[in-house]
Formats: structure tokens, sequence, C-alpha cells
């Protein structure tokens, strides 16, 4: 823990959020990848509504990712403020609070899917030609793979809290790792043909179990000189606790719902134009990953910096944390445009071959990564604000961008523009969410300002 000290403190700010961006990094653009492997791998089937089904049905299991966010960048935010303030024991109360609680809210989510299955795919746009698809992998990836994966992305925020960049990302890695192995073996040489997309979503699966056993290793090992515990007799006592967690988990969870709600909205009212639209709108939301996830990941490494550096008091070294992420946040997405504006053919084409779709796929691109910048400031924004503990401040913020703005857009847009009223959308939403997050981050950094005079 002493050498986690230093590097909170004492290390200069660059390398400092290098040692724990870049493996986070890393690790969300191997699980980008391997979440793209899917899509790859069933797009060689050269079959739209496998593509159209699987991408429909991985914004079920993407929701995963709001209830791990709920207790693992909760938990984790306040775990490194405990720190800060040398509150070492309240801190392994909080780690087994987050680890317990996101196994109870999981396993809900996973018998709501189960029960409700059919009629929530419907509602996101299934067809008769996607809906038995769909299902098969929502059964795989998320009914049986739901707590693994959730799980695993949990503890691996409560690593990166106390400043285990590399062993937090490495558990994430090789999952994708795994998952990038494992999806050919099931797709086509392990199950009979016809069943690719079973086959994907069983190797995710495995994939995310293999990552939970890493996680559960590593925390024994650790366990005599860390401040994070998974012992049962602790969730009581953390309970008093939760408000604090569940003030920032939930807007960093309601992003990601919205996020997915949006996705099911837009597959929704893009299913109006054909099974082909919605297969394209999928492939271009896997392509945007990678600007996302490594803007995620920067967002996730400058949390436990933020959070420590606020509670601490030592304001400057947190400003120059928020500076230099947000600096290399816009200079990498805009390297992504160009290379989406120039390239957009042929990144197309390696998802699927099929002429219309690779068309419509290409089209896409070239308008929606147009608003990548813009959202990787919203999120920079949103995940300050949430280290900082500002729960009221980031639940604005992550209502604002899905809520007020995406979601009442696509319906206003498709009624005005149609197909390509949908695609520009997220743009102008992300474009007025800016705005508002803007007026926000600055009227509590002028309180911070004010505070400290």
């Amino acid at each position: 823990m002493e050498n986690n000290k230093k590097l909170f403190e004492e290390t200069p700010v660059p390398r400092a959020l290098a040692s724990l961006a870049i493996p986070t990094i890393i690790s969300q653009l191997i699980v980008m990848i391997y979440n793209l492997a899917d899509t790859f791998f069933i797009g060689r089937t050269n079959d739209p509504y496998k593509v159209a089904a699987t991408s429909m049905a991985y914004v079920l299991f993407f929701m995963l990712n709001a209830l791990a966010n709920l207790f693992g960048i909760g938990g984790g935010s306040l775990i490194s403020r405990l720190l800060g303030q040398n509150r070492t024991d309240e801190s392994k109360t909080v780690s087994a609070f987050s680890f317990y609680g996101t196994i109870i809210v999981t396993a809900l989510y996973c018998l709501i899917c189960y029960v409700f299955m059919t009629p929530i795919l419907n509602f996101m746009g299934a067809s008769e030609n996607t809906l038995g698809y769909a299902i098969d992998y929502t059964f795989w990836v998320v009914v049986i793979g739901g707590i693994p994966a959730t799980l695993s992305m949990t503890m691996s925020q409560l690593l990166r809290s106390e400043g285990h960049g590399n062993r937090a990302s490495f558990g994430l890695s090789m999952g994708g790792v795994l998952n990038i192995i494992l999806d050919p073996l099931f797709m086509f040489v392990l199950l009979p043909k016809g069943l690719e997309v079973v086959g994907a979503a069983v190797a995710t699966m495995l994939s995310n179990v293999i990552s939970l056993v890493y996680y559960c290793v590593v925390y024994y090992q650790i366990r005599k000189e860390s401040v994070l515990s998974v012992s049962f007799g602790r969730i009581m006592a953390g309970v008093k606790y939760a408000g604090e967690i569940l003030s920032v988990g939930f807007p960093s969870a309601l992003s990601t719902i919205l996020a997915c709600v949006s996705i099911m909205v837009t597959n929704n009212l893009a299913a109006f134009y054909g099974d082909i639209p919605v297969a394209a709108i999928g492939i271009v939301k896997k392509v945007e990953m990678l600007p996302h996830n490594v803007g995620t990941g920067l967002c996730q490494g400058m949390i436990p910096l933020i959070s420590y550096n606020y509670a601490s008091g030592n304001h400057d070294r947190m400003k120059k944390t928020i500076t230099t992420a947000r600096t290399c946040g816009l200079i990498f997405t805009g390297f992504c445009i160009v290379i989406f504006e120039l390239f957009a053919g042929g990144i197309s084409r390696l998802f699927i071959q099929e002429a219309e779709t690779a068309a419509l796929t290409t089209n896409f691109l070239r308008i929606m990564c147009l608003a990548t910048p813009l959202t990787i400031c919203n999120f920079h924004m949103c995940y300050t604000l949430q280290a900082m503990g500002k729960g009221k401040e980031s639940l604005i913020l992550s209502t604002c961008r899905q809520g007020f703005f995406n979601i009442p857009l696509l319906f206003l847009m498709k009624a005005c523009f149609g197909l390509y009223g949908i695609v520009w959308t997220q743009l102008i939403a992300d474009a007025l969410t800016a705005v508002v997050s803007y007026i926000i981050y600055s009227r509590v950094f002028r309180q911070l300002r004010r505070s400290a005079q």
C-alpha cells in the first residue's frame, strides 16, 4: 500500500496517470476486440440476420456494465477517497459491500431477462428472422454468464481504486484474448453449422467465468496487505455506506442504462426500414467502441488520482490530472475521425461482405464518428464529478446526454429526416450535452476555488 500512496501523492502526474490509465486502456481495447470478435466472426457467415440479432442482444449484455458501474465506480471512488483520508478499515467494508451488492443486483437482472426475454427483444426490434438468434445469444451471455461478467468488472474497478492498475486490467484483457480464441473454436469447430450465434455466446460466457476465477485468485494473494475485502461478515456494516456508494455509482450506471435504452430505441426505429439498417448501425456501434473505450479507459484511470487528491486537499495535482487526461482523449479521438473518414469502406467490409449492408455501414460510420470528441468530453466531465463524489451534478450530466437529448431527438429526427435523421442524432445530442456539462462543471470548480480561499 505504501508504494501506491507514493503513486497518488508524489509521482509526476503524467507518469502516475499513465501507470493507471494505460493498463486500463489496454484492457478496454482487448474487451473491445473480443466484443468485436463476436460481430466479426458472425459476419463471416454473411448473414445480416445473425449480425442484427447479436447487435440487439448485445445491448442486454452491455447493460451488465451499468450494474458493475453501480458498485465498481461508486465503491471504487469512495475507497480512493477514504484512502486519501487514511481510513483503511472503512475501505474494507466498502469493498465487501460492493462485492456482494453486485452479485445480488445482477442476479435479479438475469432473472428478469430470462422471464421476459422474448417481449424485451421484440421491443428492441427483433423480427421473425432475428428473434431466435437473439434469444440464443442472450441466454448464454446474460442469463448464464451475467454474474461472472459483472463481478469481474466490479473487482477490477476496486483493484484500480487501490492503485493495482496492472492487475485490474490483466483479468479483463485475459478474458478478451480467450474470447478471441474460443469464438472460432466454438462457432466453426465444436458446434454444427447453423449454431454460430450459440458458439459466440458460449465463448463469451466462458471467457468471463475464467476472468472471475483470476480476480478471485488475485484477491486471495493480496489479502494481507490490501484494503480490499470480500468478507461476508462486513455486509451489514457496509449498509451505512450505501448512500455514498450509490450517489456516485448510480449516475454512472444510469448513463449506461440510458445508453442501452437509446440503442434499443435506435434499433426499434431503424427496424422500420428493415433488418439490414439494424445490422449496419450495430456494426458502427461496435467500431465506435475504439475511441469510446480509450476514452473510458482514460477516465477510469484518472478516477483514483482525482478522488485521492480531492479528499487529501491537493487540488493542484487533481486539476493537472484532469487536464492531462482530457488532452490525451481529444488528441486520440481526432485521430480516429481521420481514420474512419478515410477508410470507412474497408472497415465496413471487415465485418460483412454483403453489399447493401456494407454500403450502409460505410455511410453511417462517416456520420456517426463525428460525435466522438464531444462524447469523450462529456464522459470526462461526468467521470471527474463522480471521482469528486459530486453525485447530484454527475446524475444531471448522466441523464442529460441520453435521457433529455438523444432519446427524444431520435423520434423527432426520424419523423423529419427518416433513416439518416436517426444516424445524425447522436452528434446533435452530444453537442447540446456538452453545453450543459460545461456550465455545471465550471460551477463546481468555481465553488471549489471559493472554498479553498
